[in-house]
């Protein structure tokens, strides 16, 4: 049986770096996970390369908050993508939607043909999860030449749309891949991959650390209200992704 490529979502350099020694094929690196991943800085994708030589895409993403993005995060956007591909990104991560949540063609040529004319992949993210019509988009994204999509069926959870991601693969029959992500665990994995027919997935398995030096006055947030707690922050968990790697074999 063909093994199953393993994409890990990571937040940070040392996000890739655990995701490597856990065997996973190639990761997304993001900043911000938290907002459901923005434009990861140039500095946490040159250690992430440097340390593991792994296959590593980049979200292109200015803000949180939708798809459908002013001209300045726009500009600001093309110069991210520029920057990540001319130090070391094997490929950009976007999405780009009209006000009605309809695909925006024209930013999304122009980001594809930025990556493929570095020799790169364009993928478009879980904005296809939004779309009123998927087949279309997916018909549109095609058509751009596009590489990959990355989604969870349309639904919160991929557990819940594994159903339409299994009709996204027979619709594409080849013609773009599918790669379903958003809730897949050390538990469902194998369910995922038999339910869909998927070839490769998309997850993310952190842990949590302790960082303690804001012990000292607990009363100080530096987030917004949500005020999480300032003496911790997450890592990926090499051990579930070993065993969803291993699993998979």
């Amino acid at each position: 049986m063909k093994k199953t490529l393993v994409e890990v979502c990571c937040g940070s350099a040392d996000d890739v770096i655990e995701a490597y020694r856990a065997g996973a094929d190639r990761v997304e690196l993001n900043s911000d996970l938290f907002h459901g991943g923005l434009t990861p800085t140039l500095g946490s994708l040159l250690v992430a390369k440097r340390e593991t030589g792994m296959k590593i895409m980049t979200m292109v993403r200015p803000r949180e908050g939708g798809f459908c993005y002013t001209a300045t995060e726009f500009a600001a956007a093309l110069e991210d993508a520029g920057l990540l591909l001319a130090h070391g990104s094997d490929g950009l991560v976007f999405g780009f939607l009209r006000e009605d949540g309809t695909l925006d063609r024209e930013r999304t040529a122009i980001l594809a043909s930025l990556a493929h004319d570095a020799g790169k992949e364009a993928v478009f993210h879980r904005a296809i999860d939004v779309v009123p019509d998927w087949k279309q988009t997916l018909e549109e994204l095609i058509d751009l030449g596009i590489d990959r999509v990355l989604t969870s069926g349309q639904e919160a959870d991929v557990f819940y749309g594994l159903e339409t991601v299994r009709e996204m693969i027979e619709y594409a029959a080849g013609r773009i891949e599918i790669l379903p992500g958003a809730g897949i665990t050390a538990k469902n994995y194998r369910r995922v991959v038999q339910e869909t027919g998927a070839t490769q997935i998309h997850l993310a398995a952190h842990r949590s650390l302790t960082d303690r030096s804001t012990v000292n006055n607990r009363a100080i947030f530096y987030g917004g209200c949500l005020y999480p707690p300032e003496d911790r922050f997450q890592i990926i968990d090499r051990t579930i992704v070993s065993e969803i790697v291993q699993g998979l074999e």
